[in-house]
């Protein structure tokens, strides 16, 4: 598997497809690539060109707790110098849960970079906040504090690491306590500092500031409700809203096998139905439909699209309606696209 070194630090990568635009994916959490390997290669199936990878301190990439103030903003430069060493920009920038915030931010921070996003188990709220900063941050530092860096090796998250890439614990335990216990402390501060918006980590105003096209898909657990993907919808401009798992699941913290289940559903089709399309699908729409002639009239106030009153999609972003938008009419919408099955419970179509 290719190795490369990116800002000092090796960093475990795949690449798959020849030709067609450049997709990166990462996954949730501090999962390897694993995560995300079965979704790039449906994207290549449907002609892109994917690059899954380990982020640092992850899976088999090498460990380092230097280069920026919070641990999102050292992954989503290490991602962009990753793409540039790949000549592989701008690109579409996927991702889950963290990897969702990790995209999120490198478009605020590079937004010539960024063709696109697509965004799947957005997390928000004060349930996911105080689950995450404690998984993140604080058990590492509760570790260090008891037994120094060795105690930190023996941590399930590390461990993993280290059995992935054995190196990483001659790295781990040359790291200074006090020092890794310092850094903890300030991607924590970082982490709570964007806790409180509904979207982890990126305020309103710079959600609004985004302006590339998006795909979110909404979570539908404690750590990833709905809410956080639905306010994302509603301040980033360019963004679609598709439901994948409808049905909610309070009881669980992480309904990661039902995803995982969902994503080995999709195969590639020269027509993207409607119902619950998988992410693969929406992306592969969102490319086509980004080299259509009709995007360029995308936030026209001439064209005004119709918007769906169940989740406020333009009525021309949603792939099942495709086929109607070719019956627009002046700045409305013929009413039969509320009857469509991806729409079926939504009220009729309404002008913005």
């Amino acid at each position: 598997m290719p190795v490369a070194t990116v800002r000092g630090v090796d960093i475990n990568y795949e690449v798959s497809g020849e030709r067609g635009p450049w997709v990166a994916l990462q996954p949730g959490g501090r999962r390897n690539l694993a995560g995300v390997k079965s979704l790039g290669e449906k994207l290549t199936e449907a002609g892109c060109r994917v690059l899954v990878y380990d982020r640092r301190n992850c899976g088999a990439s090498g460990v380092s707790f230097e280069g920026g103030n919070s641990e999102n903003e050292i992954w989503a430069e290490d991602l962009r110098a990753l793409l540039s060493q790949l000549d592989a920009l701008p690109a579409y920038i996927g991702g889950s849960s963290s990897g969702c915030r990790l995209a999120l931010l490198m478009a605020l921070r590079h937004p010539a970079n960024v063709r696109g996003l697509l965004l799947w188990r957005v997390t928000g709220g004060a349930y996911a906040a105080q689950r995450l900063v404690e998984n993140y941050y604080t058990n590492f530092i509760n570790a260090a504090q008891q037994g120094g860096m060795e105690a930190v090796c023996r941590t399930e998250h590390f461990a993993e690491v280290i059995a992935s890439n054995p190196a990483n614990r001659a790295r781990l335990t040359a790291f200074d306590p006090q020092r890794f216990i310092g850094i903890m402390e300030e991607w924590r501060r970082a982490f709570n500092e964007g806790a409180q918006h509904p979207v982890i980590g990126l305020s309103p105003s710079e959600l609004r500031s985004l302006t590339m096209p998006a795909c979110i898909i909404p979570g539908n657990d404690r750590v990833h409700p709905r809410g956080p993907g639905q306010a994302a919808h509603r301040l980033m401009p360019n963004s679609e809203y598709h439901e994948v798992l409808t049905e909610d699941r309070p009881d669980l913290d992480v309904a990661l096998e039902e995803w995982s289940a969902k994503g080995g559903s999709w195969r590639p089709s020269s027509s993207i139905s409607c119902g619950e399309p998988s992410a693969a699908a929406e992306l592969q729409w969102r490319r086509m439909w980004d080299h259509s002639p009709a995007s360029r009239s995308w936030n026209s106030p001439a064209s005004g699209p119709g918007r769906c009153a169940r989740c406020c999609s333009p009525i021309w972003a949603r792939p099942c309606c495709a086929s109607t938008a070719q019956s627009r009419a002046g700045s409305g919408f013929s009413a039969s696209c509320a009857t469509t099955s991806c729409c079926a419970a939504a009220e009729p179509w309404r002008s913005t």
